[in-house]
C-alpha cells in the first residue's frame, strides 16, 4: 500500500485526463440537432432498400451474427456489468496526490471495454448506450463525450458473452490493474456484477464510415 501511494503521489502511472472541453461543446450542440435527422433517414433507408422482387436464399443465422456485431438489432442474455466511479473527496488521500488521480479516464473505460471485447464479450454498451466497431468516445476532465451525449460518472460498461471468460479479461488487462491500484490507495470505485438478463438496443446512429482523401494536386 505504501509503495503504491508513494508512485501515485510521484505520478508515475499512465492515467492522465483528455483536455478536450472544446471538442464536447462544439460536437454535443451538432449532434443533438442532426440525430433527428439520422433517424429519420435511417428509417428511409431501410424502405427504400426493401427488395421487390425474389430473394436469393441467405444464411439467416449469418445475418444475425452480423447484425449482432454491427449493432443494428436490439439483443439480451446473460453478461457482465462494469462499473467505474471518481473516488469520494473527503481529503483522505496520500499528501501531494493530484486531483486528476481521483477522477476516471478516458483511458480506464477503454481499458474495460478493450478487455471485454477480448473476453469474447458479443455485444456492449456503455451508458446504455450500444457500442460498435466504429463507437469512439472522449473524456474531457470528469465527463465523457459518447455519439454526441455527455455523461458523468459512474460510468457502466454492460457486456453479453460468459461472464467466466470476460471476468478473466479483466483481471489479465494490465491497465485495469494499474486502475486497481487507485481503487486500493484513493477509493476509485469498481464493481464487476455478473447479470441474467442484460437488454440491450440497437445502435441509433449512422453506421457509414468517412474518411480522409488527399485534396485534388497533392503530390503522391
Amino acid at each position: 500500500m505504501f509503495t503504491a501511494n508513494a508512485r501515485l503521489a510521484r505520478g508515475e502511472e499512465s492515467r492522465h485526463p483528455e483536455n478536450l472541453a472544446q471538442l464536447v461543446d462544439r460536437e454535443s450542440g451538432r449532434v443533438e440537432r442532426l440525430s433527428g435527422t439520422v433517424d429519420s433517414l435511417n428509417d428511409e433507408i431501410e424502405t427504400l432498400s426493401a427488395p421487390s422482387g425474389p430473394v436469393p436464399a441467405v444464411d439467416s443465422d449469418q445475418i444475425m451474427r452480423t447484425a449482432v456485431a454491427a449493432g443494428t438489432v436490439p439483443v439480451s442474455g446473460p453478461g457482465l456489468s462494469v462499473a467505474l466511479d471518481d473516488a469520494p473527496r473527503d481529503g483522505s488521500h496520500p499528501e501531494g496526490l493530484s486531483a486528476d488521480a481521483l477522477v476516471v479516464h478516458q483511458q480506464d473505460v477503454q481499458a474495460v471495454v478493450n478487455a471485454l471485447w477480448a473476453g469474447g464479450a458479443e455485444a456492449m454498451t456503455l451508458q446504455g448506450q450500444r457500442v460498435t466497431a466504429t463507437s469512439a468516445f472522449r473524456c474531457a476532465g470528469n465527463i465523457l463525450l459518447l455519439h454526441g451525449r455527455v455523461y458523468s460518472p459512474p460510468y457502466v460498461v454492460e457486456a453479453l458473452g460468459d461472464p467466466s471468460a470476460m471476468r478473466a479479461a479483466l483481471d489479465r488487462s494490465e491497465n485495469i490493474q494499474i486502475y486497481q491500484q487507485y481503487v486500493d490507495a484513493v477509493g476509485l470505485g469498481w464493481s464487476v456484477q455478473d447479470d441474467d438478463d442484460i437488454d440491450m438496443p440497437r445502435y441509433e446512429g449512422a453506421l457509414e464510415l468517412t474518411y480522409a482523401r488527399p485534396a485534388t494536386g497533392t503530390p503522391s
